[in-house]
């Protein structure tokens, strides 16, 4: 018996790593081949003791009227997006499909009438708070099955705002 329970231990802890390696390979190709999409920010900035510097992320895009009537929790938002990569909200739909020419979706949840579009948090390090104090857009890496990931913040000119260097 507890030969058994050795390699099931083990095979266990095998897959694990193999599932921990594929998540991590699936977020470096979004990461390298995703679309960028930048959404324009509302005003909020909050800083929390317990975590370090952050900035919380509210996009103006994601108000409360898109909800109304939609039974949905989570689905997809269909995004057209214009020259400089700036999404605008066309719909909300279930599926990821259809799309049309210039448009991409992105995975969305509803919690209490509140539209989330991914990374709703911002880390800086310590001190580089009035570096993103221009912030205008969140910069989103988007895949084709519409899973997002944060890149960075961008200024009202679409230029992602970098932090400035200790020495």
């Amino acid at each position: 018996m507890k030969k058994y329970s050795s390699i099931l231990i083990i095979a266990n802890l095998v897959l694990l790593l193999v599932y921990f390696n594929w998540s991590v390979y699936q977020k470096e190709q979004t990461l390298k081949e995703g679309q960028l999409v930048l959404l324009q920010l509302a005003p909020v900035d909050p800083r929390s003791l317990m975590q370090g510097d952050y900035m919380r992320l509210s996009y103006k895009e994601a108000n409360s009227e898109l909800t109304d009537g939609q039974e949905a929790k989570r689905g997809y938002v269909v995004l057209k997006l214009d020259h400089n990569h700036v999404g605008k909200i066309m719909r909300l739909q279930e599926s990821p499909e259809p799309v049309n020419e210039n448009e991409i979706v992105l995975k969305y949840k509803t919690i209490n009438g509140r539209l989330f579009l991914g990374a709703e948090s911002f880390f800086f390090e310590e001190g580089q708070d009035s570096v993103y104090n221009d912030a205008a857009y969140g910069g989103l890496r988007v895949d084709s099955k519409g899973e997002s990931l944060l890149v960075g913040l961008y200024d009202e000119d679409f230029r992602q705002i970098k932090p400035y260097r200790s020495k």
